[in-house]
């Protein structure tokens, strides 16, 4: 029984890893400026999981996109900085999961 509880447990770790590499990368701009290849590494180093090369860099291009990251070259690399906008997108979503943990809805 514990095995077949496992594989769901994995389904909901990639589902919210992958689906989700904005937030993870949200974060890690939260702390200072970042370029993708370093990014990339520090998802995998602190949050144990490894995107693949080309998404991290779409995440990116999407969230430039969407203001809540900046780009800067420097150093012959592209420095991303979180926005005011990033930064509230990083608080609601982690006022979101805090209520996914803390509060279970009765109906």
């Amino acid at each position: 029984m514990r095995a077949i509880g496992m594989r769901f447990v994995e389904r909901l770790k990639l589902k919210v890893q992958k689906e989700n590499l904005w937030f993870f990368i949200l974060l890690l701009l939260s702390t200072e400026e970042r370029y993708g290849f370093e990014l990339r590494e520090l998802i995998n180093e602190k949050f144990g999981f490894w995107s693949g090369s080309v998404t991290a860099y779409r995440v990116l291009y999407d969230l430039e996109g969407s203001g809540m990251v900046r780009a800067e070259a420097k150093d012959r690399r592209k420095y991303y900085q979180i926005t005011e906008l990033g930064r509230q997108e990083v608080k609601e979503a982690k006022a979101f999961l805090q209520t996914l943990l803390t509060e279970q809805k009765t109906g």
